[in-house]
């Protein structure tokens, strides 16, 4: 037998985007039941959603009451997924209120639960809306971090829905089963590839896309964290549920990422930053002049990963003077692209990065930057090593999490 979704639909004007949802959820051999609240017809009607998932379409306990709806479609549902999630349906979702077919379905899932909120930014920033998703990621359902963008009207900012296919791809990890190790804990990974510019044309830069930091975000939001990602010069769409902060340099990253670090639970730098930036910028465009150009002098950047692991050091001291009683320490994690993979090279860098863990993945042969899959060995400080074989971005973010979730336990 198929999967059983419950799509949910609140009353808000990204409505329109869930057909786009559904389609996706059909065509995956998913059976579809739309559970619309009343006011939520109002932008999409009951024929659309009913042709599209060929399923019946109701917003009331009361039709087809001898099958007892409110009940029945809950406890028989492999996940539900509510989209848009507006502020009024998150508050009475928070309170356990029971007012339409919808909010009933909710208080009788036992499987897992994907809130995909859309509304204007002032209410997704307010505190009573922050309370009632705290409330409900305390009791392990999934809120997506909206996206930000084009609102209603000329607004903008955080609130936009995610897009259909970053929600797909939350409830098709969530189907499949993805562990809740990660639930109530806060992660910042770091993506892309840092540019370092030269003058206002040029720059010094790398091959790398983010589509591993992507998929590490992704995979951390279906475990249930609340994902920051630190994004360089990414062109992806944005990973569904994750805040996503965007810089150019690697200066830049640092600022940024030091700033979010403060409250996570664990980094994952899976950013590829530059080792080095022109000591000097070009206000204009270096032209050709018939003689070769002056050389380009360069200047180290920081070194990010290596920086947050002494700031925790400095913090563990700290701690450890004020209370003698160990807190968990924030998990670090690197990345290292290479040509050079030889368990002498990684260990010696994981030893200078002082961090937890360090995936060292081999680049060039069709492996690494801008491909579908990838490889590594994960070194850890304790000595050990775990092989991740050749295979799709997502299989290497999870065996990653596996490892950071069985230390932050």
């Amino acid at each position: 037998m198929p999967p059983r979704v419950v799509l949910g639909v609140g009353a808000g004007i990204a409505a329109y985007k869930c057909c786009e949802l559904l389609r996706l959820l059909t065509e995956s051999g998913f059976r579809v039941r739309v559970v619309p609240t009343p006011d939520a017809l109002r932008f999409v009607g009951e024929a659309t959603w009913a042709a599209l998932s060929g399923e019946p379409v109701t917003t009331d306990a009361w039709t087809d009451a001898w099958q007892v709806p409110h009940v029945r479609i809950g406890q028989s549902a492999d996940l539900v997924v509510v989209a848009p999630a507006t502020a009024d349906l998150l508050a009475r979702a928070a309170a356990g209120m029971a007012d339409d077919l919808l909010t009933s379905t909710l208080l009788t899932a036992t499987c897992p639960v994907l809130f995909a909120p859309a509304m204007h930014t002032e209410m997704w920033q307010h505190p009573a809306t922050r309370a009632n998703v705290s409330v409900l990621r305390s009791r392990g359902t999934v809120v997506l971090e909206p996206a930000a963008g084009r609102l209603t009207g000329a607004d903008s900012g955080p609130g936009r829905l995610p897009e259909p296919e970053e929600i797909f791809a939350v409830a098709v990890r969530l189907l499949a089963g993805a562990p809740r190790d990660l639930a109530g804990r806060r992660v910042l990974i770091s993506a892309g590839g840092t540019r370092e510019e030269i003058d206002p044309v040029r720059f010094i830069g790398n091959w790398s896309t983010g589509t591993q930091g992507y998929a590490l975000a992704r995979a951390a939001v279906a475990r249930g964290a609340e994902a920051t990602v630190v994004a360089a010069n990414v062109a992806l769409p944005d990973p569904g549920g994750a805040k996503v902060l965007r810089v150019v340099s690697a200066c830049e990253m640092r600022d940024a990422v030091l700033d979010a670090a403060a409250g996570a639970d664990a980094v994952v730098m899976a950013a590829a930053v530059a080792d080095y930036r022109p000591e000097a910028r070009s206000a204009a465009k270096i032209k050709k002049a018939g003689q070769p150009p002056e050389p380009l002098r360069l200047t180290e950047n920081p070194d990010i990963l290596a920086e947050l692991a002494a700031l925790r050091h400095q913090q563990r001291g700290r701690q450890q003077r004020a209370h003698p009683e160990p807190g968990h320490p924030q998990v670090l994690v690197g990345f290292a692209a290479e040509t050079d993979t030889s368990a002498d090279a990684a260990r010696a860098k994981l030893a200078r990065k002082g961090c937890d863990l360090l995936v060292v993945n081999p680049v060039g042969g069709g492996l690494g930057f801008g491909t579908p899959d990838n490889e590594a060995a994960v070194y850890a400080a304790d000595g050990t090593v775990t092989p991740v074989p050749r295979g799709p971005k997502e299989v290497l973010a999870d065996a990653v999490w596996d490892l950071v979730a069985a230390r932050l336990s």
